[in-house]
């Protein structure tokens, strides 16, 4: 059975030029006529690596001593020295990371680490977590937002393959290091190089917290923006504001390609506003470096303000009756915005944004009709090629789009033809064509990466998805429900037609759960109280390593630490149903 779990510097444009025309493993796709050039804001993006040389940036605030981490990967790590112990303000992006970082910060400061504080639910402020119990004895304390476990399990759970594939093509994961500038708030993303770390908090607030740890006064406060369960930490004793991803040197993320839920735009507003009430003398952001004394009140007014805009600008012409594809065209940032280096687009963009904010209030449909229930793609594909004069027209068309440059019209005609299924080795070489012509021109790390990603995918033979190690550390933190909600979004419809079938799991923590096969749906019950047709009982772990690959269910049950009460063939084949 397939597993059921998985996770998926300065740049040399000669290396990338040579890479991608060289890098095309059993199906070479063609490389002709891909002009590069050296283009001014790639140029920008290169200078804005200067932000993640890799370092350590040590400030004696008044409270104290805070030293932060940055360019080990995308995350920044923050470590706050206390009288007797240490606190660190995220944990980093994975276990790999977190060993660089503290052999680092225990030169400066080899007390224990009491507690860690994540920001938010993302893997780079998490993943690394599980490395500080290895080198001390005391477990540190976990602590987070009440709602940041909910968002990291639904994360690892139903919708981890696609956020794992698009997060790839997003962070530039599987190109080459050297094809990498960076990914807009950071340096490269690492979660592949060790095994997973989170570790749940033990210690959760809802609106905001206050507490003391080694001497230290922390105040934690809810701060919806980047995520839902977003929360800045506030020492005043310190002057210093940790505001997580809230604001980071360009332009937000108020959308992300790679996949997410609406984001509460004016929440993200309101949440600086707070920040800015504090009057902070230092602010260390989990990316970019600090931003210290006299431009914080004037950087953070400018921030808000360049989200406000977006969201107003969007909101009056969604209300005048524009559709999004007409908004990103009308929208412009004012010039003391625009002209702001904590606000260029090398992370989100205001195309990307104006679409989301258009969605989160109005939802998918944008209110022209011909777009409600549109011709399927194959369909479509097939009336315009009848419109041109047959699909060798529509290729023509797509020949002469690449050699004049006009990569994005390229693209669409490629998709056109692709689901036409016509020629198409010589469509995808175009496709790469165009892919690769974009993704190098472009200064946003996020869709530069995924272009030239999904350019190389069309080779056969590579390999997108570099997946971080399962180990039975990292298992125990995925919740028992989060596996059953898996099972249910990964059956296969087609193998269990007219099939009903009772699986009841009785484990040895006296939780039992009961999966009901009908109408080619997995239903899940808590508390079902009829006749199965299966039993298993097993421990909690002894399933979820199982369902994760690092358990063979045959030699489990050989072993005993899967019990079955009726058929052990028939549970085999029940487990065989989930893709």
């Amino acid at each position: 059975m397939k597993a059921l779990l998985h996770n998926k510097n300065y740049y040399s444009l000669i290396l990338s030029i040579i890479f991608l025309l060289s890098c095309a493993p059993e199906q070479n796709i063609e490389q002709d006529n891909v002009e590069i050039q050296s283009i001014s804001s790639v140029e920008k993006l290169i200078e804005h690596s200067k932000e993640f040389e890799k370092t350590i940036i040590s400030h004696e605030t008044p409270g104290g001593k805070i030293h932060i981490a940055i360019g080990f990967g995308i995350a920044n790590s923050i470590m706050v020295e206390g009288d007797n112990g240490n606190i660190i303000i995220d944990a980093s992006d994975s276990v790999y990371e977190a060993a660089q970082i503290y052999t680092n910060f225990k030169k400066l400061n080899p007390n224990p680490v009491k507690a860690i504080i994540y920001t938010h639910n993302h893997g780079d402020h998490t993943f690394g977590a599980a490395y500080y119990l290895s080198v001390q004895e005391e477990k540190p304390k976990i602590i987070a937002h009440e709602t940041t476990d909910f968002y990291m399990q639904r994360i690892l759970g139903i919708i981890n393959p696609i956020i794992s594939t698009r997060s790839t093509r997003m962070f530039g994961t599987a190109l080459p290091e050297e094809d990498v500038i960076n990914v807009g708030i950071g340096k490269s993303l690492n979660v592949s190089k060790s095994p997973f770390g989170y570790l749940k908090p033990d210690t959760t607030f809802s609106d905001e917290l206050k507490l003391q740890i080694s001497g230290i006064n922390i105040e934690l406060y809810h701060a919806p923006g980047e995520t839902n369960d977003q929360l800045f930490v506030w020492l005043p004793d310190h002057k210093s504001l940790m505001p997580g991803d809230n604001i980071y040197k360009t332009f937000p993320n108020l959308y992300t390609i790679r996949g997410t839920t609406h984001r509460d735009v004016m929440g993200w507003v309101n949440s600086l506003d707070k920040m800015l009430s504090l009057n902070p003398e230092y602010i260390f952001p989990s990316h970019t470096k600090p931003i210290i004394g006299n431009d914080i009140s004037s950087t953070l007014t400018l921030y808000r303000d360049a989200i406000q805009f977006v969201h107003d600008q969007t909101v009056r012409l969604m209300n005048e009756g524009y559709y999004p594809d007409q908004i990103i065209e009308m929208i412009e940032l004012p010039n003391s915005i625009q002209e702001s280096p904590f606000l260029s687009e090398f992370y989100g963009t205001v195309r990307w944004s104006v679409k989301s904010i258009f969605n989160g209030y109005l939802g998918w449909f944008n209110g022209n009709p011909a777009e409600l229930d549109p011709l399927p793609r194959k369909k479509e594909a097939q009336m315009l090629a009848e419109l041109v004069g047959g699909e060798e027209k529509l290729l023509f068309a797509l020949k002469n789009a690449v050699n004049s440059n006009e990569m994005q019209w390229a693209l669409e005609l490629s998709d056109k033809l692709l689901a036409l299924e016509y020629k198409s080795e010589e469509v995808k070489s175009l496709r790469y064509q165009a892919l690769t012509y974009i993704g190098l021109r472009s200064s946003n790390p996020n869709k530069r990466n995924y272009f030239l990603t999904s350019a190389l995918e069309l080779n056969s033979g590579f390999d997108t998805f570099p997946i971080a190690e399962r180990t039975e550390e990292g298992v125990k933190e995925i919740s028992i429900d989060t596996i059953f909600s898996i099972l249910s979004v990964r059956l296969d419809p087609d193998k269990v037609f007219n099939k009903n079938l009772i699986v009841c799991f009785n484990f040895s923590s006296g939780l039992s759960k009961t999966i009901l096969l009908r109408n080619q749906v997995a239903a899940i019950s808590n508390n079902y109280s009829g006749i199965c047709d299966i039993s298993v009982t097993t421990s909690e772990l002894n399933l979820k390593l199982t369902l994760s690959g690092l358990l063979n269910p045959v030699l489990a049950i050989a072993s005993g630490d899967i019990e079955i009460d009726g058929s052990s063939t028939e549970f085999l084949k029940f487990l065989s149903y989930f893709r």
